[in-house]
């Protein structure tokens, strides 16, 4: 038993099966001690933007350039919402924010190319409003990925200002794939699949997209003078990575 463990120490059903047919009351002390400890364990670290795209990256990058069995879990809310919901490296062109007051004029960090460069790093990108079942396959993927994993989950946030409120947040998630402002995504190393889990994006969708959000609406106000070269450049480089993604899928 105890070398059927060792052949399957990352596998929770195997290990759980070896925990079972194990006699405790025969087993030796040590045994005893840590026996609920047998089962593999699945290891997530959970942050949001900061953590993610800004002080903690160099963790994430170190993380993901090992070969260590880690799962990690990006709330991504597109702005620092634990200290305020200043505008963060994960924030689109045109969104306003505390510190881009008149709406943010540069690209955001894309995380999810920077990971997909790793080719035995597991990638998604998910949003739970758009696709349960894609956020459910992600996470068992991730899980049984033996190396690095990494789910950006899209998480809408009350700085977004979303119209009529924090209780429209799963069709603000639907919205957001719909509209081809946040692709889905799944590239498991095992196979080296790439797949793409919203194929069909309609573009028409995506100035009406921002107009349900305040981050955005408000621009017409504060900005008069950019709003429309700020929110063309957002919905170009939307088209841009979404393209990006799709040639990917085509190529498997």
């Amino acid at each position: 038993l105890y070398d059927e463990w060792l052949k399957n120490v990352a596998d929770f059903e195997k290990t759980w099966e070896v925990k079972e047919k194990i006699n405790f009351d025969k087993a030796s002390k040590p045994i005893q001690d840590l026996k609920d400890f047998l089962p593999a364990r699945s290891v997530w670290a959970i942050g949001g933007d900061g953590w993610a795209y800004d002080i903690g990256f160099g963790g994430i990058d170190h993380a993901l350039a090992s070969s260590d069995n880690i799962n990690m879990l990006v709330l991504d809310t597109q702005v620092y919402s634990n200290t305020g919901g200043q505008t963060s490296k994960a924030s689109t062109i045109g969104s306003i924010a505390p510190f881009a007051g008149k709406g943010k004029e540069n690209y955001r960090k894309d995380l999810a190319k920077i990971a997909l460069t790793y080719p035995h790093a597991y990638v998604a990108q998910v949003s739970l409003g758009a696709n349960g079942m894609q956020v459910i396959k992600a996470f068992k993927e991730a899980a049984a990925h033996n190396g690095p994993s990494l789910i950006i989950a899209y998480s809408p946030c009350i700085a977004h200002g979303i119209k009529g409120g924090m209780g429209n947040s799963v069709a603000d998630q639907e919205m957001a794939v719909k509209s081809g402002f946040f692709p889905i995504f799944r590239y498991n190393p095992n196979g080296e699949k790439f797949t793409l889990d919203s194929p069909k994006v309609d573009f028409d969708l995506y100035e009406d997209y921002l107009a349900s959000q305040k981050r955005f609406a408000m621009l017409k106000e504060i900005n008069t003078e950019q709003v429309e070269e700020l929110l063309k450049r957002n919905k170009e480089q939307a088209m841009k990575t979404f393209a990006y993604y799709e040639k990917m899928a085509k190529e498997e």
